[in-house]
């Protein structure tokens, strides 16, 4: 492996690569004896403030930056830590909702960047690229300082780095089925993984799970003697409404009611994540009488989560979205139907290669009018004609197209989208989706925005 200089980073470029240097992302050793050693000679500093730790299998980034704004509007001072990354390695480590300057990044990595060394040399293997980054979300909050870290676990839960954490609350999304090669292929394999980051003492807030994951959620709060609350049965939606530009929501919270709260993101999924994320933030800050319901209007209506059913471009309409399993296509598909008319609508799909390709596939065939194959720059992506000679099993010979850029693939897929409409009675309704993987959407962003969060 090539080895890291010591020398300190004096650019956002060098401090990027040295990360990338590291052991990939999706390279795991199930330890947590190195990120403890690094955080230790740092001196800890994931302990010095209160954490939010969310786990699942989708659903987390939307369910954090949710849990956030409504921490900020409570006016508290926030860390935020999710990943993969759209566009920059800066969008992980966020303070107050604004990621890190390129500078304060730098200035990150700098901190710590003395200290993988020290830990390289007394350990089997190096601090990974994950490890690394972790470490300095972890101090730069410590920095800050913060009251609250809302972290997202990046794989599992157990023995991912981010579960050094003693989190006060763990919320449990929806588990399914990803990242089989590292984690199991049961869900309650699966499970078992995720349910690690429950600490003793802490509240677990959870979604609706299948009976199996509840049963193995509700053991290991029995074992660790944690507080389990569950939606359906101490918190839920009770009724959602599509409107425009989100969906209208009246939310039974752990502390109170809270009607008409509009939330500025799209499909039942995203309601089901607002209320996880206002459950966990009230058994955070512990009070017994509900948060004022201006507060939760006004945090909701300004929460945003880019890259998940995110419209991009009009004229036609370019919706990109994350959906990168089975079940994240599946809820796409339902929040397509519940919020958007399109007609057609052409997917741009570009996918990892170690992902259930067919599934995230035959999710999409019922909504997708045409397919344009495509795939983006990581090594880890499939082949456009690999993915296309999977999609045409699905799809049909006719419905698939390829296009190896993702830039071209988007420009032929808003041709077909415009001359669909204009064959149709309802002119200029056809859309574009583009999905398949948070690489592909980052990367489509990037294309078709001016990069805005």
């Amino acid at each position: 492996m090539t080895q890291i200089t010591p020398r300190p980073a004096q650019t956002y470029a060098e401090a990027e690569d040295a990360l990338l240097s590291r052991w990939p992302e999706h390279k795991l050793d199930p330890s947590l004896e190195r990120i403890t050693d690094l955080c230790h000679v740092l001196g800890d500093p994931q302990s010095t403030y209160d954490v939010l730790h969310i786990t699942g299998t989708n659903g987390k980034t939307s369910t954090a930056r949710m849990a956030e704004r409504l921490l900020i509007t409570l006016g508290l001072r926030t860390g935020r830590f999710t990943s993969p990354h759209l566009t920059s390695m800066t969008e992980r480590i966020v303070i107050d909702a604004e990621p890190l300057t390129e500078e304060r990044f730098v200035d990150a990595f700098n901190e710590v960047a003395p200290y993988l060394h020290v830990v390289d040399a007394r350990s089997e293997h190096p601090l990974s690229f994950f490890e690394s980054v972790v470490a300095m979300a972890y101090a730069a909050f410590a920095d800050a300082p913060v009251d609250v870290a809302v972290v997202e676990v990046g794989m599992g839960g157990t023995w991912d780095a981010t579960n050094i954490a003693n989190g006060a609350v763990a919320v449990l999304a929806p588990i399914g089925l990803d990242h089989a090669q590292y984690l199991g292929d049961s869900i309650l394999d699966i499970a078992g993984e995720k349910v690690g980051i429950i600490k003793a003492g802490a509240t677990c807030v959870t979604a609706v799970q299948a009976p199996e994951v509840m049963a193995l959620i509700e053991q290991r709060c029995a074992e660790v003697g944690a507080r389990l609350v569950r939606e359906g049965v101490d918190f839920g939606v009770t009724s959602r409404t599509p409107a425009v530009g989100g969906q209208m929501l009246d939310l039974r919270g752990l502390r109170g009611e809270y009607t008409e709260v509009f939330v500025s993101l799209y499909g039942a999924h995203q309601a089901q994540n607002a209320v996880l994320a206002l459950a966990a933030v009230e058994a955070l800050v512990g009070a017994t009488a509900p948060i004022d319901d201006d507060i939760v209007k006004e945090a909701f209506a300004e929460a945003t989560s880019p890259g998940r059913l995110e419209v991009v471009r009009r004229s036609p309409t370019v919706i990109v979205d994350a959906a990168h399993n089975p079940h994240g296509a599946k809820a796409c598909v339902a929040a397509l139907e519940d919020s958007f008319a399109f007609d057609p609508l052409i997917g741009v799909i570009g996918v990892m290669a170690d992902k259930d390709v067919e599934g995230v596939l035959a999710e999409f065939e019922s909504v997708l009018d045409h397919v344009v194959c495509t795939q983006n720059s990581q090594r880890r992506s499939m082949s456009a004609d690999d993915l296309a000679e999977i999609a045409r099993e699905v799809f049909g010979e006719d419905r698939v197209s390829v296009a190896p850029h993702l830039i071209d693939a988007i420009d032929q897929a808003a041709a077909l989208a415009e001359a669909g409409a204009a064959l149709g009675e309802a002119l200029g309704a056809g859309g574009v989706l583009v999905t398949g993987s948070v690489v592909t959407v980052g990367e489509a962003r990037a294309l078709l925005t001016r990069g805005q969060r």
